[in-house]
């Protein structure tokens, strides 16, 4: 669909692209890897068009789509989200008129067996599909299912996109380009903004509904997941393979040790071979050998082993000084914002040296939590910091906050006090600035480049407490894994708000989740919590309730408070885990609970019926289109077919997922 041919790009006399060819094809879904600055997001914007290279062409197949989400975008703010969403079906228009082209092409043509006819009757489909979808219901269904699996409420669907943060904006052009369905999607770090279970919809709409699909990104969970192509930006060049990135680690590493052994043996056969040569040289009797030796030696092609790019972050925190017992000991903490409460009853407390996750969905009180520890906003209950405790603190936004007008050497210069002004270069050497890297201005460096700059801050005075909000936006993946092998090695107190699975698995032993207005303790890693929650439906009903069901969710929050011990899991002196009684849902409340399971069930069961009869009636059209008849009317019952398809799926999908909130 799109030929990439001898591409480069230049800046500043420096090559960024060097003569980079590769072609996308349909349902291939590529992750663009590479380390920071090493030109990702450019290629994205070349291919997008919004980007001119230096030398070399793209070339895009007629009537392909191509759909950009970049890492940063300017947001108009003068619509609801439901309104400016819909924007996503404004090209209907559009859609009739190539639909009218391709039924005239079909009708002037005869060649009924070709491959090109039998194209034009795919196209045609697909796009009387799209046409359906968009002048039906199905539209409206497909919108929220599309912004629910994104984190929102329904309750958030006729609230100004002005009310919501810039994270949740990219939300919204998120979703408005997921509902265009476009044939090439291009998405620039689409998971920074995410929560893991937003991560999760987006690994499953990406794997059954995507076409084509070009991936910067630096979760490596996400990307093994939905990814089958793995295309590498080192020094220039690209390494293209056809497999997941953890399996292209793997060959990547096998390639480059069968070449450099393969060069070794050449090597040493090349220097045999010299001495040789230069032993004889000049003795007459062995001239015919020597000889034979200079045309061998003429005739070896060279092996040349890849360039690798060797420079790598060097990080390592201070020590820290010792902290007293409980750096940090929260007793029925919260927060509220007029009358709406973020969280309330948090309790917990923190030994010196733990190392544990926030994580939940965005805007449940994660960062708002840090703030209360940081001291930075006011807050119901008790929140005591210990005794000598020196905190250190990444905001999730420290990157936007640099001066851009500054240079990286005058940035760290400006916040640098005593003896570590002497020292400067050697840490912004360490950390991947050296020499002429260090002059740069700040505006023109990389999200990456932008986030190991601010990092730096954290190293100039020693800490115990480091409070990290979403430290791994913009890092490579060689950087975050440098970052989570310096946190370990941290002897201090660690507190990380990461939707990362990959980057917090092993790192942490303990999983504070916020939810339903509620910070719930969970002792294990990441994916045990992960693990927990699959199996546990209740805690889905509270991630995933809905107005209609928020009467069971209530329920359900005062059935499984009622399974707790009743001794407090942490902060055994919490006041409050003590005046908390353990309560059990009265027989109304389970009563209205399998009422409402039932009729889930039985819309689960409807929808499945719905959805066996028209993909049964498709196979009866398919199996006449196999046999060779083809007409215009059986062309037209597929394709209205196709679209009953495509709304009894949808109608399915939300029946599901209402049921899983009673635990159907």
């Amino acid at each position: 669909m799109i030929s990439i041919q001898n591409l480069s790009v230049e800046f500043s006399a420096k090559t960024l692209l060097d003569n980079i060819s590769y072609v996308i094809n349909r349902r291939d879904r590529i992750a663009l890897v590479g380390k920071n600055g090493a030109g990702k997001s450019t290629m994205l914007k070349i291919i997008a068009g919004l980007q001119r290279p230096t030398s070399g062409t793209v070339a895009v197949a007629q009537d392909v789509t191509i759909g950009y989400l970049p890492q940063q975008m300017e947001i108009s703010d003068s619509l609801t989200v439901v309104e400016e969403v819909r924007k996503a079906f404004a090209a209907i228009d559009d859609l009739h008129r190539k639909l009218d082209d391709l039924n005239q092409q079909l009708a002037s043509r005869t060649d009924y067996e070709s491959a090109e006819y039998h194209r034009l009757i795919d196209d045609m489909t697909s796009l009387s599909e799209r046409i359906a979808m968009e002048e039906s219901e199905n539209m409206e269904a497909e919108m929220e299912k599309t912004l629910t699996g994104l984190g929102f409420d329904r309750s958030d669907f006729c609230r100004p996109t002005s009310e919501f943060s810039g994270g949740w904006r990219m939300r919204i052009e998120l979703a408005k380009l997921l509902l265009r369905r476009p044939d090439v999607l291009l998405l620039d770090e689409p998971t920074n903004h995410l929560d893991i279970e937003s991560i999760q919809w987006l690994e499953q709409f990406m794997v059954t509904k995507a076409k084509a699909v070009v991936l910067v990104s630096h979760d490596r969970a996400f990307i093994d997941n939905v990814t089958n192509r793995t295309i590498e930006i080192s020094l220039g060049h690209i390494y293209d393979y056809a497999v997941s990135y953890s399996h292209f680690v793997e060959l990547r590493r096998e390639r480059m040790e069968q070449q450099m052994r393969a060069y070794q043996n050449q090597q040493k056969q090349i220097q045999d071979t010299e001495e040789f040569i230069e032993r004889f040289r000049y003795k007459a009797t062995k001239s015919v050998q020597v000889q034979s030796r200079i045309k061998q030696l003429a005739k070896i092609e060279r092996i040349e082993v890849d360039e690798v790019d060797t420079s790598r972050l060097n990080l390592k925190f201070p020590p820290a000084p010792r902290s007293g017992d409980y750096p940090v000991t929260a007793d029925n903490v919260g927060k509220s914002y007029g009358n709406h409460k973020v969280f309330s009853g948090a309790s917990f407390t923190l030994k010196r040296g733990d190392k544990v996750a926030f994580v939940g969905k965005n805007g449940e009180g994660k960062s708002t939590l840090v703030k209360c520890i940081m001291g930075e906003i006011p807050f119901d209950g008790s929140l005591k910091i210990g005794h000598n405790v020196k905190i250190g603190y990444f905001a999730q936004n420290q990157a936007q906050l640099l001066d851009g007008e500054l240079t990286v050497f005058d940035t760290i210069d400006r916040v640098a006090t005593g003896d570590i002004r002497t020292k400067i270069r050697d840490i912004l050497g360490a950390f991947m600035f050296g020499g002429e890297a260090s002059d740069k201005k700040v505006k023109v460096l990389s999200g990456g480049e932008k986030t190991r700059l601010a990092m730096i801050r954290l190293l100039l005075e020693p800490v115990n407490l480091l409070i990290l909000d979403e430290p791994t936006n913009h890092l490579d993946m060689q950087t975050k894994d440098v970052l989570k092998q310096a946190i370990q090695q941290f002897d201090g107190t660690v507190i990380v708000v990461s939707h990362d699975r990959e980057f917090l698995d092993g790192l942490v032993e303990k999983v504070y989740e916020f939810g339903g207005g509620k910070v719930r303790e969970c002792l294990g890693g990441i994916y045990e919590f992960l693990e927990k929650k699959k199996i546990s439906r209740l805690q889905e009903l509270e991630l995933s309730k809905s107005p209609s069901a928020s009467s069971v969710a209530a329920a359900a929050e005062k059935h499984r408070q009622s399974q707790k011990p009743t001794q407090p899991a942490t902060a055994p002196d919490s006041s409050a885990d003590k005046q908390t009684a353990p309560q059990r849902k009265s027989y109304q409340e389970m009563k209205e609970m399998e009422k409402l399971a039932r009729k889930a069930r039985k819309k689960i069961s409807e929808a499945e019926a719905a959805v066996a009869d028209v993909e049964q009636r498709i196979a009866d059209i398919e199996s006449r289109f196999a046999a060779g008849e083809s007409t215009e009317e059986l062309i037209r019952q597929h394709a209205s077919l196709k679209k009953e398809q495509e709304n009894a799926m949808s109608l399915w999908e939300l029946a599901v997922m209402e049921g899983e909130q009673f635990g159907v």
